[in-house]
């Protein structure tokens, strides 16, 4: 997933703006000339682009419904107490000061400036843009005013369906056209842009994360997970009820919640848009944090005749990191010590520093102790070394994948040559397939893996029988349009070289199929795609493979939250030999998506089986 947190950036899709303090007049009450004023539905008007962008408009009049103090995003929201019929055209407005506000909520007052179409982030990410009120002159009229009542956002008031298709003579974006805020719920969102609204008794569907912010539902049944969460499980299936939380008090009153957690009572605040979630309630009223009692799961226990492969993305841990033990505890406590456990994201000796070291050693070793001191086996590791800055990720990292195996119960079959440009193939050696290298790397030099972590393949033995595992971390969704995007349907343009890496895969787990009809192969890791996306069908391609997360119930399945979603990104993909059998379990872990306290973004997946 893409960086959190960039600067500001004053991108406009009208107009240039810069960005002065705002000046603030205190004047005694006055009448405003209603027949000549320009009123605040009138500017946001009934699409989500202001009629007057562009323009400088005078005395606009509101009252103060909250007041950002802090970021980047200084200034305060501005509401009509007196809303014109339309339910399309919005009663509130944001005015952009750049410096502290010097109004507080309840002041009446009228604002001088410029209308202005902000898109967070810039225009590149394709996100909508934010009217607003910039280079303001603002007058306080009065103090202590009412502060317009707070819209209900509820199941009843948001549609089912999601958005509009853009105008395709508008290259798909959708801000040209008339909103329909009973129709589609990106529509009644927008239709609510900068006004006061109120949600009440939500569960939380993304866990409190480092920027102070969650997602909740208002629609507590729609695709609910069992521990509280909200499934995605379609392209089609945005599930509409979700939004996200942030605070306008101090972040050390927000509540560190949970999946499945609930914000009691009301929580209120104006509705904004922004680069990390569109639209969001700022809430200058908080609910009361009550726990739901999810807890950190754990899987069964392998039986002697089973083999247990797991999937781990680590998050980017090197040795300076103050994780290992609570990667270990994982490991160990949660899943069980499985017998071959691939990791993602295992950085080289010094992390992030960037001088050209790639070796890994030290951060297997630190977290093989670590697991020892948890009282779980000494695994053995393999892995290869990548070149320096070839496989993207943060830079000077070097992330790449890493097998540990217990070698009191599986052992690794060596064959030497295996380099980070050296590609791995298939061989047959007593009538059954065999790799030329283990281990080795698929086709390092195909351009499917530019900048991107090149597949692992390694060799084990169980019991006598040979298993192949291919460990992976495909490309990420970074660069992707969000679900909120102007552009409907989004584009995911990161989708392209996943799709390369996905034919690769399969290709090569057809030749091993091809030189042994039964052969075990598990192909697991960060896949960083969906069951139901088309990278996940290439992997499948001709039955090759089957993605074992689908035999879980639809409301199991996911490894990930984002944005109020929990989805599947890691994966574990089997052979025909292993699905056939029947004799498999897939678990996913669930000890990190759902908790603000994660140690990883990503949740463990295990496989048992008996090959």
């Amino acid at each position: 997933m893409p960086s959190r947190r960039t600067a500001r950036i004053a991108a406009l899709t009208v107009a240039a703006v810069c960005s002065t303090v705002s000046t603030v007049v205190l004047t005694a009450p006055a009448q405003a000339d209603a027949a000549d004023a320009v009123r605040i539905h009138d500017i946001q008007g009934t699409t989500r682009i202001s009629p007057y962008a562009g323009k400088q408009v005078t005395d606009v009049a509101g009252i103060v419904t909250g007041v950002r103090t802090y970021g980047s995003s200084r200034g305060f929201w501005i509401q009509d107490p007196n809303p014109d019929a339309d339910p399309a055209t919005s009663e509130g407005v944001f005015v952009f000061t750049s410096s502290t506000p010097q109004v507080a909520a309840g002041d009446s007052v009228t604002v001088t400036g410029t209308v202005s179409e902000y898109v967070p982030g810039g225009t590149s990410t394709g996100n909508q843009s934010l009217t607003e009120l910039t280079k303001p002159t603002v007058t306080v009229l009065s103090s202590g005013n009412a502060v317009p009542a707070a819209t209900v956002v509820n199941a009843r008031s948001v549609p089912d369906a999601y958005t509009p298709a853009g105008d395709a003579a508008a290259g798909g974006s959708v801000n040209g056209l008339t909103l329909k805020p009973k129709k589609y719920a990106l529509d009644y969102y927008e239709s609510l842009e900068g006004m006061n609204v109120q949600v009440s008794d939500t569960r939380v569907v993304t866990a409190t994360d480092p920027y102070t912010e969650l997602w909740v539902t208002v629609k507590p049944h729609e695709n609910a997970t069992r521990r509280g969460g909200t499934v995605y499980g379609s392209y089609t299936s945005q599930n509409t009820g979700r939004l996200q939380i942030q605070s306008l008090g101090s972040t050390a009153d927000f509540p560190a919640a949970n999946v499945g957690d609930t914000l009691e009572g009301t929580t209120a605040g104006p509705l904004d848009y922004n680069q990390y979630g569109g639209y969001t309630l700022v809430a200058n009223q908080l609910g009361t944090l009550d726990a739901g009692g999810v807890k950190k799961e754990t899987t069964d226990r392998q039986s002697r005749g089973e083999l247990a492969v797991a999937t781990y993305n680590v998050e980017n841990l090197d040795p300076g990191d103050d994780t290992f033990a609570d990667h270990a505890a994982a490991i160990v406590d949660h899943l069980r010590s499985p017998d071959i456990v691939s990791l993602e994201e295992i950085q080289d000796n010094n992390g992030a520093t960037d001088d050209g070291t790639v070796a890994a050693d030290q951060t297997v070793t630190k977290l093989i102790d670590a697991i020892v001191a948890a009282g779980g086996p000494r695994y053995e590791w393999r892995g290869i070394d990548p070149e320096n800055d070839k496989d993207g990720g943060e830079p000077g990292g070097n992330i790449r994948q890493v097998f540990l195996f217990n070698p009191e119960r599986v052992s690794f079959t060596d064959r030497a040559g295996g380099d980070a440009t050296t590609a791995v193939g298939v061989t047959e050696r007593h009538g059954k397939a065999a790799l030329t290298v283990s281990p080795g790397r698929i086709d390092p030099a195909d351009a499917a893996w530019d900048a991107s972590r090149k597949p692992l393949a390694g060799e084990f033995v169980f019991r006598g029988r040979t298993v192949f595992v291919i460990a992976n971390h495909f490309a990420s969704k970074g660069g992707d349009q969000g679900l909120t995007s102007q552009y409907q349907p989004p584009t995911r343009s990161s989708e392209t070289q996943r799709h390369l890496q996905a034919t690769a895969v399969n290709s090569f787990v057809k030749d091993l199929l091809a030189k042994q009809k039964n052969a075990d192969v598990v192909t697991l890791g960060d896949i960083n795609d969906f069951e139901f996306s088309t990278t996940a069908k290439l992997l499948e391609d001709d039955g090759a493979l089957w993605s074992a997360i689908k035999s879980l119930p639809k409301s199991e399945r996911y490894t990930y939250d984002y944005q109020g979603n929990s989805q599947v990104l890691d994966q574990i993909l089997i052979s025909p030999a292993i699905r056939r059998g029947g004799n498999f379990d897939y678990d996913s872990v669930h000890i990190n998506a759902e908790f603000s306290d994660q140690i990883s973004d990503h949740d463990p997946q295990v496989l048992r089986f008996r090959p």
